[in-house]
């Protein structure tokens, strides 16, 4: 009977696995390590450990041989207790016992029982395919170093004469600094005037739902027509003719403004649950400005301005 192969099974699943009047194999669970000496790295793993103290039977290891051997409890039970004899004999005559995948047995000058495991085997199911990991020196020390002495043989000096023949560089580290921070500064005064007004904006939307909105309509005034030639569709600024609840609206509205001749659409749902219907979207905001201040004079004095990045928001 191949005792140490059915050991070996029941160690993948188990942190204790007895060998009934001899002792038990336990397990416990390490981290992965790194060995400095030789730069590898382990993954993590089980320990194995041999307590000659755990000899009382729990039945695992006899249920698992008689269901695999298909034999009676009684005769697993017996063959276990002829291979403790075995192995007990052996030992007693100082041999060494070997459990294989597992690790050795001996007995001490004391007559207690010392167990040296084998590492060939990771029982740790997480670790699965993962090995050792042998990973070459960074010497990033030596390097340094090998600087330093080179600079205390050829130390590097930039004479009068040369910074004189060369006062361009002073010039250009002076430029790119301030064009660094006028970026800085254009951007964030950008970004910052465009949630200024999309917060304006958006209150003003919120206060006229109740009034306009919740009847899903959209009312124009009785002014007369104008004819935009308004092409472009892409663009952060985008005129807003109105929110709806009802998402059937909008085509209805889109519908009406393209017959004036808008390039009217919609531009998906807003954080209220509203969706929004514009005139048409432009590229800068003088454009959006111009458009938006004709559509208020002449055709609805309600529109308002939206800037909004569409990509960022899809």
């Amino acid at each position: 009977m191949q005792l140490e192969t059915y050991i070996s099974d029941l160690l993948y699943r188990y942190e204790c696995v007895t060998i009934p009047e001899f002792g038990a194999f336990l397990t416990q669970r390490t981290s992965a390590t790194l060995d400095d000496a030789t730069n590898s790295f382990y993954p993590p793993k089980k320990m194995v450990s041999f307590n000659e103290q755990i000899q009382k039977n729990d039945g695992l290891l006899t249920h698992y041989i008689a269901d695999l051997e298909k034999i009676p409890y009684e005769v697993a039970s017996e063959k276990i207790a002829k291979r403790v004899n075995s192995i007990k004999s052996y030992l007693t005559q100082g041999e060494t016992v070997t459990f294989k995948n597992i690790g050795d047995i001996t007995f001490n000058v004391e007559g207690k029982i010392l167990f040296e495991p084998i590492y060939q085997l990771n029982y740790l199911t997480d670790s699965f395919g993962l090995s050792q990991l042998v990973s070459p020196k960074v010497s990033r020390e030596v390097y340094k170093e090998e600087v330093e002495a080179i600079e205390k043989v050829i130390p590097l000096t930039i004479t009068p004469e040369k910074r004189k023949a060369k006062p361009y560089f002073k010039y250009a580290a002076v430029a790119l600094i301030a064009l660094t921070l006028g970026g800085l500064v254009s951007s964030r005064y950008y970004i910052e005037q465009i949630e200024k007004h999309n917060q304006i904006a958006q209150e003003k939307a919120f206060q006229q739902l109740d009034a306009k909105i919740e009847q899903a309509t959209f009312n124009l005034n009785p002014l007369p027509a104008i004819t935009l030639n308004v092409t472009k569709q892409s663009g952060n600024y985008h005129v807003i003719a109105g929110a709806f609840r009802v998402e059937d609206n909008c085509e209805l509205i889109i519908s009406q403004l393209k017959a004036q001749g808008f390039n009217a659409r919609t531009i998906g749902v807003n954080k209220y649950g509203l969706h929004e219907v514009v005139y048409g979207s432009y590229e800068t905001a003088e454009e959006a400005l111009q458009i938006l201040h004709s559509i208020r004079k002449t055709h609805n004095e309600d529109a308002w301005l939206l800037v909004k990045d569409l990509d960022l928001v899809n």
